[in-house]
This record gives C-alpha cells, sequence and structure tokens, in this order.
C-alpha cells in the first residue's frame, strides 16, 4: 500500500495541511503551464497574453502561500484525506483554471467560464464557445493543456490512490499497481515512469499530425487531445475541416491508446510487449470496438448513406471517438438513423478501460458483471456446486462484485437525477438525456442540434450547466469518490 496511507485508524480527525500542501504544488503547476499559452499569444500577436501573465500571478501567489504556510509536519493521508484532496484538487484547479476564460477578451461570464474549464480537466470537451475562429491561440492551447493535463492527472489517480480507496470495483487492480509499484520501489518512480511515457506518445501522436500535413499549433492542440481522449479541436468543425484520411488514421491509433491501461504499456517498455494483449480487459475492449464498428458500418451500407469503404471509414472514426470519450467528429452521426444512435448511445457509457485517461463505466465492470451472472445461472443448474466469480483468471475479492453493483446503480441513479433536473429547465428529452450522459461519461457531445456534434452547451442555461458541471465531476471521480463527502458520518470522528 502507498506510504501516504499511513493513518488508516476510523477516529482519525480530518487534517487540512497536507490537502492544503499538495493543492499548493498543483496550482503551482498550473500558474506554471500558464506560460505556455501566455508565449502563444505573444507569438501570434494577441493581447490577451495580458490576461495570462496576471493569472499567472494570482495562481501563483495562491499556490505559493499554501505550500509555504503548510510546509514541514506529518504528510502522511487518512483515508477521509485522500476522499476530499481527490475532490478539492479537481474543484480548485478548476476554479484557477477559469480565469484566463472570464478575464479574456471573449467576454464570458463566469458560469460559462467554470465550465469550459471543468470539461478540459475532466477530459470531457464539452464547450461553450460558438465560434473558435474568434478564439485567440492561448485560449485554445490552454484548453488543450488542461485536457493534457487532466487526462495525466487521471491516469495517476486510477494507478496510486482510488484501487486503495475501495471505489466501484478497482480494488481489484491493487494487486497489479502494487506489483508495478515494487518494480519501481517507490510510487513516484511509477509516476514519473506514467508521465514519461504518457509525454512521449504526445509527442509522437504531434509528430505523426504533423507528417500528415497540420500546422505546427495544430497538430501540437490536437495531439494533447487526442491522447487525453478530450476532445477539443483548433477547428470548427473538429475533423470535418481536416479532411485527411492519414490525420483520421492517426487519430484513430492514439484515441486507443489512450483508452489502454497506461501500467501496461511500462510493462511492455520493459520487455513484455505480450502483456497487453493478454490482458482480459484490453481484449474485451478491442473485440467491442472491432464488433460495433462492424455493426454501425453494415447498417450505414444498408442504408444507402455510404459505399462500402466509406461506411467502414466512417464508423471506425466516429465509434472510436465516442466509445474512448474522445469526442471527435467530421459527420453529423446523429442522422444516422434510430439503430446507429441507439447502439452509440450504450457505446458512451461503456467507455474505456481502467488506469487510462478515459471516463465511462468502464470494460471490466462488465466483465465483473459478466463473470457474477454466469456464476449465478451455475448455481441456478448446480445448487450444491461451488462456483467463484474470476477476473483475468483469478478469483476476485468478496467486495468486488458488492462495489461494481453499487457503482452501476449509482451511476443509473444519477443519470436519471441528473436528466430529470435539465428536463426541468425547458430541455427536451433527447437533449437532456444526451447531454447527461455525455458529461457524467466524459464525452461532451450528445444527440440533438442543441448538444450534438453541430451544437454546443452555449443555449443551456446557467442552472443546466452548473448541473452538468457536477455531473462531469462525478464521472471524473468515479462516483463515490464525490459522493461519500456529502454523507453526515463522513464526517464524524
Amino acid at each position: 500500500m502507498p506510504p501516504f496511507f499511513a493513518r488508516l485508524q476510523a477516529g482519525t480527525t480530518v487534517q487540512l495541511r497536507p490537502i492544503l500542501f499538495i493543492n499548493g504544488i498543483l496550482l503551482s503547476i498550473l500558474a506554471l503551464s500558464m506560460t505556455l499559452p501566455m508565449l502563444a499569444d505573444f507569438y501570434f500577436g494577441h493581447d490577451d497574453w495580458r490576461v495570462f501573465f496576471i493569472c499567472i500571478i494570482i495562481t501563483a501567489f495562491f499556490g505559493g502561500a499554501m505550500v509555504l504556510s503548510n510546509t514541514g509536519g506529518d504528510f502522511s493521508l487518512s483515508i477521509r484525506e485522500a476522499f476530499i484532496l481527490a475532490v478539492s484538487s479537481w474543484v480548485i484547479l478548476s476554479i484557477f483554471a477559469a480565469l484566463p476564460f472570464w478575464l479574456s477578451s471573449l467576454q464570458m461570464t463566469w458560469t460559462a467560464s467554470f465550465f469550459e474549464s471543468i470539461s478540459s480537466l475532466t477530459t470531457t470537451g464539452a464547450t461553450v464557445i460558438t465560434d473558435l475562429g474568434k478564439v485567440p491561440a492561448g485560449l485554445l492551447l490552454w484548453r488543450a493543456l488542461l485536457q493534457w493535463l487532466g487526462g495525466i492527472g487521471m491516469i495517476v489517480l486510477s494507478v496510486s490512490l482510488l484501487p486503495f480507496l475501495n471505489i466501484g470495483g478497482m480494488q481489484i487492480f491493487r494487486r497489479e499497481y502494487a506489483d508495478s509499484e515494487k518494480i519501481y520501489s517507490r510510487t513516484m518512480q511509477l509516476v514519473t515512469s506514467l508521465f514519461m511515457l504518457y509525454l512521449g506518445l504526445s509527442v509522437t501522436c504531434a509528430l505523426l499530425y504533423m507528417a500528415t500535413g497540420l500546422q505546427v499549433f495544430d497538430a501540437v492542440v490536437l495531439s494533447m487531445s487526442t491522447i487525453s481522449t478530450g476532445g477539443f479541436s483548433t477547428f470548427p468543425n473538429s475533423f470535418a475541416s481536416i479532411d485527411n484520411g492519414a490525420t483520421e488514421a492517426v487519430a484513430i491509433v492514439f484515441m486507443i491508446m489512450g483508452c489502454l491501461p497506461f501500467v501496461l504499456y511500462i510493462k511492455a517498455v520493459r520487455g513484455n510487449p505480450g502483456h497487453i494483449f493478454r490482458d482480459m480487459q484490453v481484449r474485451w475492449f478491442l473485440t467491442a470496438v472491432v464488433l460495433s464498428v462492424l455493426v454501425i458500418s453494415y447498417s450505414l451500407y444498408s442504408q444507402g448513406l455510404y459505399d462500402g469503404p466509406e461506411a467502414l471509414r466512417t464508423a471506425t472514426f466516429h465509434t472510436v471517438s465516442l466509445m474512448t470519450g474522445t469526442g471527435f467528429f467530421y459527420e453529423d452521426y446523429t442522422v444516422w438513423g434510430g439503430f446507429c444512435l441507439t447502439v452509440m448511445f450504450f457505446l458512451i457509457a461503456v467507455g474505456g478501460c481502467s488506469g487510462s485517461s478515459t471516463s465511462g463505466i468502464k470494460i471490466f465492470r462488465f466483465q465483473i458483471l459478466y463473470s457474477v451472472v454466469k456464476v449465478q445461472l451455475y448455481k441456478l443448474i448446480y445448487p450444491h456446486g461451488v462456483f467463484l466469480p474470476h477476473y483475468n483468471r483469478k478469483p476476485m475479492p468478496a467486495d468486488v462484485p458488492v462495489s461494481v453493483m453499487s457503482f452501476l446503480c449509482v451511476y443509473a441513479l444519477s443519470f436519471a437525477v441528473i436528466s430529470a433536473v435539465l428536463s426541468l429547465t425547458g430541455l427536451d428529452l433527447v437533449t437532456a438525456l444526451s447531454a447527461t450522459l455525455g458529461c457524467l461519461s466524459n464525452l461532451g457531445t450528445g444527440f440533438g442540434p442543441t448538444v450534438g456534434p453541430l451544437g454546443n452547451y452555449a443555449p443551456l442555461s446557467d442552472f443546466a450547466l452548473w448541473a452538468l458541471c457536477f455531473a462531469m465531476l462525478l464521472g471524473r471521480l468515479e462516483m463515490f469518490t464525490v459522493l461519500v463527502i456529502f454523507t453526515p458520518y463522513f464526517w464524524r470522528r
């Protein structure tokens, strides 16, 4: 178990010093990251570089103050402090990340600015910006950079924290991640290796984008959005403005790579590349992608919307984009008919693999559900038999099925409640359902003319936007991480 879980006794009081210290470090990193969009605006001659300069001073001041005033003492985290840190870090970073949007020449309201920043950090990709052609280069880079930081942040969180908090069945990966930590002897070495791998994939993706004809700035921004499965673009109509098969192929490959467990990449680099394809989660995910592509491409072809090769190309790009939670598009898939929309609606909920930058329910939970159902069927046929559910050919701990079932129930309940809340604001059923699912699964785009691939979230009321901000945070932090802090017994001694 990681060393920062040294105090796991039930009666521990909440200590704010380590939480504030770590949040201060994260704010300092955020302030340092703002220099890149500031330099981009300065290079392209846009006055918004002054906005980023002011935001750097504000963010660095608060980050530095939190670090200096909380230095020293015991910085091990209790279980409750770990929950508070996970939630507070995403909220605090989103607040300060919203400052460049709020103070920029776009004159965005605070609600719209916060929505844009938390959408970026959670790699959701939902936007309230209506005309990307008028957005300064610095803000375009800032959105993609936030998605990139959010992607690596979620990977680190999935490996170093969530499995040890017993969130939604993720404790099943505790042994796997602990074994990876033993290889590197310390958690920080593992985190450093994950970051370098993530950076290397991002650079490779950018270089390949440039090789297909994209300009340097567009390639860098798209690579950040691709590997983080965020989906923000520098072009108003996403990949429709590019219309290049080679660029689409690069996007497909790296969207899938961003959706696979990054710990497996480390094992592959250390001389065991076959381990990636032996992992059952990866095999299930790739199988689901292939089957979905074949089904959707056949539907497009049978409807006469595309010929054979074009139907396969279009179905592959959009299926991978939706299932990985990226949200890139070059066609309006909302006109493909009821069958395709139904399949894609469920693909959005499924999501990718645990330990990656993507969100959604995730493949491993469906594997656990399948194993539990299979055991129940065996018990009906052989009442006196002894059957145990397995995952990756190993018996799963007794608490994992209960955790997964609880997660699925809470996910469904959150989807129903937030959809009802959006309906109360006057949204139609399709918009309310797809906007909720898109934000809860951190995809961003939905169905219909308002929040579909050709629309955005600007027409929604402020109340609806705040509800969707909460949905994005829920989906990013695996539901229970957020909900547990609202329970009364969480704060009791």
